[in-house]
């Protein structure tokens, strides 16, 4: 299974940047004024309609693909730290003492009792 997730990590980061890229090839809102006056829709690759429907659906497709895959690497990174939790790695737990049963009484009877999570109280 390690290399699936190898996998998915490469798929992610190549979505990624082509995601970066297919953003910064496409023309913004306010380009569409300079092509009335005669430089719009002979300048384009994509025929006269212009790259506007192809771009923005080849943008969508691949945001799809990365949200995928994030989600996949988030089950992934779960997947591996219940693993690793369950491999005996010891887990600190704080002992709480309630409020009103920690003073100097208490603290004083349970060095002698050679109780050693608690704190002694000062005298």
């Amino acid at each position: 299974m390690d290399w699936i997730e190898t996998l998915v990590v490469v798929v992610h980061v190549v979505i990624a940047v082509a995601l970066v890229g297919l953003v910064l090839i496409q023309q913004g809102k306010g380009a569409d004024a300079g092509a009335a006056f005669g430089g719009g829709a002979s300048q384009t690759v994509f025929g006269s309609q212009g790259s506007g429907s192809f771009l923005t659906r080849a943008t969508a497709f691949l945001a799809i693909v990365f949200f995928v895959t994030s989600f996949s690497l988030a089950v992934f990174a779960k997947q591996r730290a219940e693993v690793s939790g369950e491999a005996g790695i010891p887990v600190v737990e704080e002992s709480r003492v309630p409020a009103g049963q920690g003073g100097a009484a208490q603290g004083a009877g349970d060095t002698e009792s050679g109780d050693s999570n608690t704190v002694p109280g000062i005298e």
